[in-house]
């Protein structure tokens, strides 16, 4: 009950739904948290949002930004026998939806349904989908017409049902959306924090849209904003649980020091400050090493460029209808955002800069 408390507002945002470019519900839940204590709401076209806290005149501005958008499905089609086709939204294998049950959201409600499959009594040799084109939803429609009088449309979002438990130990929280529900709520935590901590900066907090189909929201909030230090605050996939040597990140060893992806290399005067913090502080972290990207590797590109990084949440099964997390590098993430907001200054940026 204490590890559930403590994570309320990460389990409320998880139990939203909103795919790529279905971030309402999520952005209003934001925003409205964002409201109680900022001194200015910035949000881009594309519908990031951000809170602003105002520092000293020419303090360095940090940015802070988790995404909105998860991984899921859109109806592309309606089948003569009522069956829902799908196009996949962001990084999803077609192995991972079946029979899992999921919601078609409309705008007032939704509509369950189930990903079909095939029973081994009626199979005939590998009847798996190779491809999400071959995935169905079965609402319970008996035809075409029956789910169109359902409110079933072309476009609809589908997402999968989410089922938020705290394991045995108390310490693991599993639940769909953790990428990047957990960056939102963790943006959410830190702005609340402000109010707390004496800091030279200029602290902007809030989310981006549209990071699973191309890192869009970060591109357009990034030339709105033009920070000076920008920290995607992401869930990244650790394989811990194989027992295989060799990987990168386990659950409960603290947060991921992301050092490494193809669209952004950690600079090494970055990277050895931000080990200093964190050694200094005794917050436990892991260097990190992933073939995906975040939000920071379209963040460096803003104005005259930005330095950018990730600071990552390990996460079992990423990509899928669940994932899993852990409470300790929860608090190691808050903890090493909290102590660069009090260290970072105009001195510590132009050594940045000239180094």
């Amino acid at each position: 009950m204490k590890t559930r408390n403590r994570m309320k507002e990460y389990e409320n945002l998880t139990n939203l739904n909103g795919i790529s470019g279905f971030e309402k519900n999520v952005r209003d839940y934001v925003k409205k948290e964002l409201e109680k204590t900022a001194d200015e709401i910035l949000r881009d076209r594309l519908g990031s949002i951000f809170g602003v806290k105002k520092g000293p005149e020419g303090s360095p501005v940090i940015m802070i930004a988790g995404h909105m958008d998860e991984v899921g499905a859109m109806v592309v089609g309606i089948t003569d026998t009522g069956m829902l086709k799908l196009q996949a939204i962001g990084g999803l294998k077609p192995e991972v939806m079946v029979s899992q049950n999921v919601n078609v959201v409309l705008n007032e409600k939704v509509i369950k349904g189930v990903v079909t499959s095939i029973p081994p009594h009626l199979s005939k040799g590998d009847d798996s989908p190779t491809k999400f084109d071959d995935l169905l939803v079965d609402i319970g429609a008996d035809n075409k017409e029956h789910a169109e009088e359902m409110g079933i449309r072309i476009g609809l979002q589908v997402v999968p049902v989410n089922n938020y438990y705290v394991t045995e130990d108390g310490k693991k929280i599993v639940s769909k959306a953790w990428d990047d529900r957990f960056g939102c709520g963790m943006a959410l935590e830190v702005f609340k924090e402000l109010e707390n901590i004496d800091h030279p900066n200029t602290v902007i907090c809030g989310c981006t849209v549209q990071e699973e189909v191309g890192l869009r929201g970060a591109a357009t909030s990034t030339q709105m904003i033009e920070p000076d230090l920008f920290l995607a605050v992401d869930v990244s996939p650790v394989s811990d649980y194989t027992g295989k040597p060799g990987g990168f990140g386990k659950l409960g060893a603290g947060f991921l020091m992301r050092f490494y992806d193809p669209g952004c290399i950690m600079n090494p005067e970055l990277k050895k400050y931000f080990e200093k913090i964190a050694t200094e502080n005794k917050i436990d972290f892991q260097m990190f090493l992933s073939h995906g990207g975040t939000d920071a590797a379209r963040a460096q590109y803003a104005g005259k460029g930005v330095f950018s990084t990730t600071i990552g949440l390990p996460g079992r099964y990423i990509h899928s209808t669940t994932t899993m997390i852990h409470v300790d590098d929860v608090e190691a993430v808050k903890a090493m955002l909290i102590a660069i907001i009090k260290d970072f200054d105009s001195e510590k940026l132009q050594q940045l800069i000239n180094a």
